[in-house]
């Protein structure tokens, strides 16, 4: 885990390092940022557990307690993710429960929360009141891609860590796996997560979303009605939200990049406007007809 986060947050390896050799790791942490706060609570969850500590308290990854907590297997240290797009509040009911107990492997657990931001209200109420009033030793690690989302009350009684994304890092590991410069480039933007790289590197309905977003910019530029037939075959490429929000990300980036500077800007000044209207329900069909209608209307 070490030699990860060397490579993908080496300023905060060096800070957390700091805090383990004084003793001075706090109960609770908000890591903001994907780009590798998942490794870093499993590093620091080692740091807890580690049957063979350095002389600076550094957990030395290669015990049976470290070997457990990397593979997810170490019993006082439990990962909660969304079940769908919740965190719900049983499943934070249920680890409060856990709270109040002491480790089964050492004398203290750790608990490791992913996609923080979407815990339900009443979820991150009992989470508050736990991080509030401590009734046993441990830690906790709340993972978010947007901190303003998490409950401003938990958000202020933790100790807060941005995880910045390293676009070169993506970039060269895009390029890596044999796609076109161009290609790796526009993926490197769409991410913000290591974890993501081999699935959206061969994910054949997004390379092809790429082409078709080009096309569409093209048409845009050169101020072509063609634009409209394009729109139609992007949507019935684009047939889910999740594809739908690539698309406005590709189609920003794409326009950013263009050749023509102030066209690119007023094309990418649109797409956010579009974007907010599909945000509000607007279909993704509508959206992009309209901002062909308006670029039209502009000229």
């Amino acid at each position: 885990m070490r030699e990860v986060l060397t490579e993908l947050q080496p300023n905060l390896l060096v800070s957390f390092d700091r805090l383990l050799a004084r003793g001075r790791l706090s109960h609770a942490y908000l890591f903001s940022g994907e780009f590798g706060s998942f490794e870093l609570a499993i590093y620091l969850a080692q740091s807890r557990f580690c049957e063979d500590l350095s002389a600076e308290n550094l957990p030395c990854g290669k015990c049976r307690s470290c070997r457990l907590i990397a593979v997810g297997e170490f019993a006082d240290v439990t990962v909660v993710e969304p079940m769908g797009q919740l965190i719900k509040t049983e499943q934070i009911r249920e680890l409060a429960r856990d709270f109040a107990q002491s480790g089964y492997e050492g004398d203290c657990q750790v608990f490791i929360i992913k996609d923080a931001d979407k815990m339900h209200a009443n979820a991150a109420n009992i989470l508050l009141k736990q991080i509030e009033e401590p009734t046993s030793n441990y830690y906790i690690f709340l993972l978010t891609s947007d901190e303003e989302k998490v409950l401003p009350t938990i958000k202020s009684r933790c100790q807060l860590f941005r995880c910045p994304t390293d676009r070169a890092y993506l970039l060269r590991q895009f390029e890596a796996t044999g796609l076109l410069k161009s290609q790796a480039s526009l993926l490197a933007e769409l991410t913000n997560s290591p974890h993501q790289l081999a699935d959206l590197a061969t994910n054949k309905r997004l390379l092809d979303l790429i082409g078709l977003c080009q096309r569409l910019i093209d048409q845009l530029l050169l101020g072509k009605e063609e634009a409209y037939l394009q729109v139609s075959r992007l949507v019935n490429k684009a047939s889910d939200k999740t594809e739908q929000d690539w698309c406005f990300r590709l189609l920003t980036s794409q326009a950013a990049q263009s050749e023509d500077a102030n066209k690119g800007a007023e094309i990418v000044e649109k797409l956010y406007q579009v974007r907010r209207m599909w945000q509000a329900n607007v279909s993704f069909q509508n959206a992009l007809d309209y901002l062909v209608l308006t670029l039209e209307e502009e000229e």
